[in-house]
């Protein structure tokens, strides 16, 4: 059965309110729509452990630098609530624009350190524009947990780091990365893709992995770094924005696999930019 679709706070807040006044446990998998298996996923772990789950489908214009990337974005509100019946959740919010941000609306949050880096540098004003709205359906969900996917690792730390800085007690859960069989991390950007798109980016799953099993046998990361470089290339990458070795918890730059870690990679495929991370354990 398709859960109820609310747009207005208030209905959100009347159902909200009698879940808690039950004692039941509100979960909530934030999310921008044209939904694939990998939000899918995140509604199934979501269920498991929370008694009411409330999926979230908001396009939102602050975490966009680019104007192109967002009048282009997919809208498949329909098709989302279809794939969400076999889940169970109880909620899709798809809030009106002035829901999120009424007349006047003048607050920004934004979490520093954490976003110098990556992401930051390439998409000025993103993570504002993340910290803000998730900030904003925390609260207005009233949600006990929060599910994201690490294939947005950089954000996942952003959005815990905020949670935990301002207080708010919505616990945020990591789960892992969705892929399709050739390895390439599910993304509502991939339906953009042409075939030959495809097919490049369906390459970079194995280069990271090769790179990822030498860091952890012991080799430094900059010498393997500048040979991935060129292996994307090689495959058909357009560009390659960075590829980074970061500490897992604290995103600070490694030379090599010393302690937990993440390897990190941006690049352009068939017009298109795709991002993308994968563990590393240490050497």
């Amino acid at each position: 059965m398709t859960a109820p679709i609310l747009r207005r706070l208030a209905d959100l807040r009347a159902l909200t309110t009698k879940w808690r006044s039950n004692g039941e446990v509100i979960g909530v998998v934030p999310t921008m729509g044209a939904l694939h298996q990998g939000h899918l996923s995140l509604a199934a772990a979501a269920k498991a452990y929370c008694d009411r789950v409330i999926v979230t489908i908001f396009v939102n214009p602050k975490q966009f630098n680019n104007p192109e990337d967002l009048a282009n974005y997919p809208r498949t509100e329909h098709d989302d609530a279809e794939k969400l019946a076999p889940y169970g959740v109880d909620a899709i919010y798809v809030p009106e624009p002035g829901e999120i941000y009424p007349d006047g609306f003048s607050t920004t949050v934004m979490v520093t350190g954490l976003t110098d880096t990556m992401e930051g540098p390439f998409r000025p004003g993103h993570f504002e524009g993340v910290a803000t709205v998730v900030a904003k359906l925390f609260l207005q969900t009233q949600a006990d947990r929060a599910y994201f996917g690490e294939k947005d690792y950089q954000q996942l730390l952003v959005v815990r780091r905020m949670a935990r800085d301002l207080d708010i007690p919505t616990e945020v859960i990591g789960c892992p990365t969705v892929r399709e069989p050739s390895g390439l991390a599910m993304s509502s950007r991939n339906q953009r893709l042409s075939p030959t798109g495809l097919e490049i980016a369906a390459r970079k799953h194995a280069i990271m992995q090769r790179l990822a099993d030498r860091l952890t046998a012991g080799e430094p990361f900059a010498p393997l770094a500048d040979g991935a470089r060129a292996d994307l290339t090689e495959a058909g990458f357009s560009e390659v924005e960075y590829i980074e070795l970061r500490c897992a918890d604290t995103l600070q730059a490694l030379p090599g696999a010393d302690r937990p870690a993440r390897l990190f990679v941006a690049a352009w495929a068939g017009g298109i930019r795709l991002i993308d991370n994968i563990p590393v354990e240490p050497a």
